[in-house]
């Protein structure tokens, strides 16, 4: 059978940076010609970065991109890899409008293109308003192979080009992908490829982004699936990766051409002998997927780290006030970072307690962060007596004062301000706009309360497994959480029990389901109407919320966009 050498380049593009992202295709491609290999398959839109959101919209974007992939091409050449059939992502445009293209490069030159056909406009997607639909596939004949090409959505949407290349009989099928994290995804995706591949009737070749790119984060996990689905190779989770592997390959003949499913084939024959026979090289690699708990904190550490560095900082700084979702920000950023580079501030104010002090600091030892304390007291004294503040007032003009400190801090320091509620507060507005809400980057954002719990736990039980100090202090997982903005104030004060209201945020926000169905699962009339208020009395309170790290099927922001105003109320009617 025909044998061929296959590479995988999980890479970590930024988007917008075009002579970045060409260097980072010479250094891969250079390793997969170094590692004998004869193609290379990079990810969607890796030329660019993956989403450009509106920057498709730009002509000028778009012309620099076209002419980045004409320029890679020759660089490839000059590079000595010209030998090797290069799959890349990018932006592309005609007269039709903006493309999500890849191309084919061997030998100095485009060899192919093929615009993406299906796209997705749901969830995190807006692509009809950013690209206009492909109707053509390109089939390249290399060393005696046909290998055809697929786009990212087409092959999670059924018919289109696989169905396409199934009828035009391809040997191999390459997927350049930029799929996002979100748990469990992976329960979703292997199924789906394995289908996919049986559906062309030949291996399928699916190499996905990894990083951070805003509030989305790419998980890698590139796959090979044979044409019966067993899994035949896999590269880790949130690292870059070249996985490599020899296929052998079963040289059918092409058995249609011309329209298939509304789609032109188009054919062209780069090298028609198959290769000389040659030793294939070590057993595939096949990772495992890591566990929930993992995953999850891996995807977060990784958003984290990429949008500070890639946003131009090196350090971050916010606030260290003992409890669980301070502490979990903390062990976060210094996985992401190095201690080295996270900046804690204790800002106690008259009504903060001493366990909460002295957890701060010892959650700065245990990560070895700089920690410094700032009492806000007299700063909060001045605002009270000049406008007689009390209640509410009083409570908010603590979170504002320590949300000014903290920028100030930024300004004069240059770190980045991490804002560090959780999904739950989130949900239904138990925060303080330009107060606790301040910051660029808000890391826990898209975790529920007990989720947090639930990963500060295992972040301490991997490190006790390691021989290392657990990262966060215990006091500040097993205390009940507390605001601190007025006597023993808890936040059972004003929040139903965290257990019951996740559960109840689970049906209402990922689930999108009524009041009707929240009374069938069960839940108190009287809890659901007290939630539902708090829930949809925030859409603002959201729409101001620094981005943070999506892990969900349904993150606030790309995911769920609801007006601010509005007057629908969830209820027994």
């Amino acid at each position: 059978m025909p044998q061929l050498r296959i590479a995988l380049a999980q890479v970590n593009p930024t988007v917008g940076d075009l002579d970045g992202n060409a260097d980072l295709h010479v250094e891969w491609t250079r390793r997969a010609a170094e590692a004998g290999a004869h193609v290379v398959v990079f990810p969607e839109m890796s030329l660019t970065g993956y989403p450009i959101e509106d920057l498709s919209l730009r002509k000028t974007f778009a012309a620099a991109s076209r002419q980045g992939v004409e320029s890679l091409a020759r660089r490839l050449d000059e590079a000595g890899c010209g030998e090797v059939l290069t799959y890349i992502g990018y932006l592309d445009l005609d007269d039709v409008g903006p493309r999500d293209a890849a191309a084919a490069l061997y030998r100095g030159e485009v060899v192919a293109r093929q615009f993406k056909h299906h796209l997705p406009n749901y969830g995190v997607f807006d692509e009809h308003r950013w690209y206009k639909p492909g109707t053509t596939l390109d089939v390249v004949r290399f060393h005696g192979l046909d290998i055809g090409m697929v786009i990212c959505e087409d092959i999670w949407q059924d018919g289109g080009p696989i169905s396409a290349l199934g009828r035009a009989g391809v040997d191999l099928v390459v997927a350049p992908n930029a799929s996002p994290y979100e748990r469990s995804k992976d329960e979703q995706r292997l199924p789906l490829i394995a289908r996919r591949a049986a559906e062309a009737g030949a291996p399928l070749v699916y190499t996905n982004q990894v990083g951070g790119q805003d509030d989305l984060v790419f998980d890698g996990d590139s796959l090979v699936v044979g044409a019966d689905g067993t899994l035949v190779a896999r590269a880790p989770q949130f690292v870059e990766h070249l996985l490599v592997l020899d296929m052998d390959l079963a040289a059918g003949g092409h058995a249609a051409d011309g329209e298939l499913e509304g789609l032109h084939v188009r054919r062209r024959v780069l090298s028609a002998d198959p290769l000389p026979a040659y030793p294939a090289s070590a057993e595939p690699m096949i990772s495992e997927p890591l566990s929930d708990e993992a995953e999850v904190w891996h995807a977060l550490v990784v958003g984290l780290r990429d949008y500070v560095h890639k946003n131009g900082f090196s350090s971050v700084i916010f606030g260290f006030s003992g409890g669980i979702d301070s502490a979990v920000c903390a062990a976060l950023a210094a996985d992401a970072l190095g201690g080295d580079n996270v900046y804690g501030v204790s800002m106690p104010s008259k009504y903060s307690s001493g366990h909460s002090k002295d957890d701060a600091a010892d959650l700065a030892q245990r990560i070895g962060a700089h920690y410094r304390v700032e009492p806000v007291e007299d700063m909060v004294r001045v605002y009270v007596d000049q406008l007689s503040l009390t209640g509410l007032a009083e409570e908010n003009i603590q979170a504002r004062t320590r949300g000014m400190l903290l920028m100030a801090l930024s300004n004069l320091d240059g770190h980045l301000v991490l804002a560090t509620g959780n999904k739950t507060e989130l949900a239904v507005g138990y925060s303080t706009i330009y107060g606790d809400a301040v910051g660029a980057f808000a890391p826990i954002k898209d975790v529920f309360k007990t989720h947090v719990w639930q990963l500060a736990r295992w972040r301490n039980a991997e490190a006790a497994k390691n021989g290392e100090t657990p990262p966060i202090p215990e006091n500040s997982i097993t205390k009940p959480p507390s605001a601190e903005l007025r006597p023993g104030q808890m936040d059972t004060d004003s929040l139903p029990d965290y257990a019951l209201l996740d559960d109840i945020l689970d049906d209402y926000v990922e689930g999108d389901r009524g009041y009707a169905d929240l009374i069938s699962a069960g839940f108190d009339p009287e809890t659901i109407d007290r939630v539902v208020r708090m829930v949809d009395k925030a859409e603002y309170k959201r729409r101001q919320y620094p981005p943070g790290t999506k892990i969900t099927f349904k993150a606030f922001g790309r995911d769920r966009r609801l007006p601010m105003t509005n007057l629908w109320r969830e209820g027994k009617a």
